[in-house]
C-alpha cells in the first residue's frame, strides 16, 4: 500500500477521534491538525516508513552477473589452432519464488513501520488535547481568582465602612488584604504556568514558543456519558503492529526456506582460437564456444535450521508481549473510565456544593445590611468558595484529560 494511500486512513482515523471531543472540537481540531502536519516527529516516522517501503524494490533484484577475460601468456595448442583469451559471463539465479518472497518480508517490515506512524499520531493527539485541556484548567482558574480578588475588594470596602461606624475591627481589614494579596500571589503563579504550557504546546506544533494561542473556549461535562467497552481495543494500533511483526517473521520464514534451496546459475564460456597456418582442414581457427550450467546446493545447512528455530520462537516472544500489551491496554483504559466516572461525580458535587456557598454568601450580605456581620464568616465563605470553583475547574479538566486517554485507546 503507498503511504499516500495509508496516510488518508490516518487522517480518516484522527477526524473521527475530533469529532468525538466535543463542543470545543472545532479548535482543539485546528490545533491537532496543525500539529500532525508539522510535528518533527511524525515527519521523521513518515521518513522511516519511505525508506522501509524504499527497500522492497531494493530487494527485487537478480545477483550480480559475473563476467571475467583472460588472456592466455602461454597458449595452448589445440588440434584446430592455439588459444590466445578466453571470455566468461555468468548469471546466477535464486530458486523460484525467493524474490517473491524477499519482496513479501520487505512489505510486512514496511507495515510494520506504517503502525509506527499511526501510534506516534494518535500520541500526538494525545498529547495536545492533553496540552489543550491543561490551558483551558490554568486560564479558568485565572479568571477564577481575579473574580474573587474582586470580590474582596468589595468585601475590603464593606470592611472599611464598618470600621468607620465601629461594627467592625481593623484587624478584619487587614485579613481580608491578606487573603487578596494570597490570592495575587497564585494568580501570578498561575500566568507563569499558563506560559510553560503555551510553550509546550507550541512546541508541539514545531512553532516558535511565543506565538500566542487563540482563546481556549469555554468546557463543561456532558450530562449523558456513553458506555464504554474494551472490544475496540484489539483494533488498536500498538496491538496490532505486534501482529504486523508476527506477519513479518512468518514472512522471514518463508524466506528461509525460499533461500535453503539451491541457486541454479547459467553462463557461457568463449575461447577465440588462432588459426594453424602449416595445415588446412575444416575448423581450424574455430573458437569454442561453450554455454555453461551450474547448481549451489546448501548441503550443510545448519544455518537455515538455526533460522527457523529463531523464528519459531521470536514467534512466541511477540504473541507474549501482545498479550501482556493488551493487558496493559485493558487495565488503562479501566482505569481511565473509572477516573472520568469520578470526575463526573466530583463535578456534579462540587457544582451543589459552589450553589449552597453563594447561598451562604448572600445570607452573609444580607446580614450586612441589617447591621450584623462577621468577616470571619465572609472569609471563610469566600474560601470555601474558591476551593469548590477550583475543584470544578479540576473535575471538568480531569474528565476530558481521561477522555482522551480513552480516545487513544478505543477510537477506530
Amino acid at each position: 500500500m503507498k503511504i499516500e494511500t495509508k496516510n488518508k486512513t490516518i487522517w480518516l482515523v484522527l477526524l473521527l477521534l475530533f469529532l468525538s471531543l466535543n463542543g470545543s472540537a472545532q479548535q482543539l481540531e485546528l490545533l491537532i491538525q496543525e500539529a500532525l502536519e508539522n510535528n518533527p516527529e511524525i515527519m521523521n516516522f513518515d521518513l522511516q516508513y519511505n525508506i522501509a517501503s524504499q527497500k522492497i524494490e531494493e530487494v527485487n533484484v537478480l545477483p550480480n552477473s559475473e563476467i571475467g577475460a583472460g588472456y592466455f601468456v602461454s597458449e595452448p595448442e589445440t588440434r584446430t589452432g592455439a588459444q590466445r583469451f578466453k571470455v566468461s559471463a555468468r548469471q546466477m539465479i535464486p530458486w523460484f519464488g525467493t524474490i517473491t518472497a524477499r519482496e513479501n518480508y520487505a512489505l510486512a517490515l514496511a507495515d510494520t513501520k506504517y503502525e509506527d506512524i499511526v501510534i506516534a499520531k494518535r500520541k500526538l493527539v494525545a498529547s495536545v488535547s492533553r496540552s489543550y485541556y491543561n490551558l483551558y484548567a490554568l486560564k479558568a482558574k485565572e479568571k477564577v481568582l481575579m473574580e474573587n480578588i474582586e470580590l474582596l475588594k468589595t468585601y475590603e470596602t464593606m470592611a472599611l465602612t464598618s470600621v468607620e461606624v465601629g461594627k467592625a475591627s481593623a484587624v478584619d481589614v487587614l485579613r481580608l488584604q491578606m487573603r487578596r494579596n494570597e490570592m495575587i500571589q497564585l494568580k501570578e503563579i498561575i500566568a507563569e504556568n499558563i506560559i510553560s504550557e503555551q510553550t509546550r504546546m507550541n512546541k508541539l506544533l514545531n512553532r516558535d514558543k511565543d506565538v500566542p494561542l487563540d482563546r481556549v473556549v469555554e468546557l463543561s461535562i456532558p450530562s449523558d456519558t456513553e458506555i464504554l467497552t474494551a472490544d475496540n481495543l484489539e483494533l488498536h494500533p500498538e496491538l496490532l503492529k505486534y501482529d504486523k511483526l508476527y506477519e513479518s517473521v512468518v514472512q522471514s520464514e518463508l524466506l528461509n526456506q525460499k533461500e535453503s534451496s539451491p541457486i541454479i546459475g547459467i553462463g557461457l564460456d568463449f575461447i577465440a582460437v588462432s588459426e594453424r597456418p602449416d595445415m588446412n582442414f575444416v575448423d581450424n581457427g574455430k573458437d569454442i564456444l561453450m554455454p555453461m550450467m551450474s547448481v549451489s546446493i546448501p548441503v550443510f545447512n545448519k544455518k537455515f535450521k538455526s533460522r527457523s528455530a529463531q523464528n519459531n520462537l521470536k514467534q512466541q516472544a511477540i504473541n507474549y508481549q501482545r498479550k501482556d500489551r493488551r493487558n496493559k491496554l485493558e487495565t488503562a483504559l479501566s482505569v481511565a473510565i473509572g477516573n472520568r466516572n469520578s470526575a463526573k461525580i466530583s463535578f456534579d458535587t462540587q457544582n451543589k456544593n459552589l450553589e449552597q456557598a453563594r447561598n451562604a454568601e448572600s445570607i452573609l450580605i444580607r446580614n450586612y445590611e441589617t447591621g450584623t456581620i462577621d468577616f470571619n464568616d465572609i472569609l471563610d465563605v469566600q474560601e470555601l468558595q474558591l476551593n469548590f470553583q477550583i475543584g470544578k475547574i479540576e473535575s471538568i479538566k480531569s474528565y476530558f484529560t481521561e477522555t482522551t486517554i480513552i480516545n487513544y485507546l478505543i477510537a477506530k
